[in-house]
């Protein structure tokens, strides 16, 4: 069975903190998120909106795009956010219904 993971990112406003994860559940993981059940960064920074992610076949790819993305300058993050969700909305709403 092909099981999926996910690069995503969080942030808590347009042009504001941004946060980069990985998970194998992303519904879960944004709710927990939302929820402030994930103690860390993003429970103490308030980051909750789900602004931009992709799905990959293997956990290793994904890891590895995860910490590509961390590396890169914050314009090219903005850029790529802006690329497919210019307004920065919530994408949680999309990814339950």
């Amino acid at each position: 069975m092909d099981k999926s993971y996910y690069v995503y990112m969080l942030t808590n406003k347009r042009n504001g903190t941004l946060y980069i994860g990985v998970t194998n559940n992303l519904v879960r993981r944004v709710h927990e998120h939302k929820k402030g059940l994930v103690d860390g960064f993003t429970k103490t920074h308030g980051v909750k909106r789900l602004v931009w992610f992709e799905t990959h076949g293997s956990i290793e790819s994904a890891i590895q795009r995860e910490k590509n993305l961390k590396h890169w300058v914050r314009q090219w993050k903005i850029d790529l956010i802006e690329k497919d969700n210019p307004d920065w909305r919530d994408l949680y709403e999309e990814i339950v219904s």
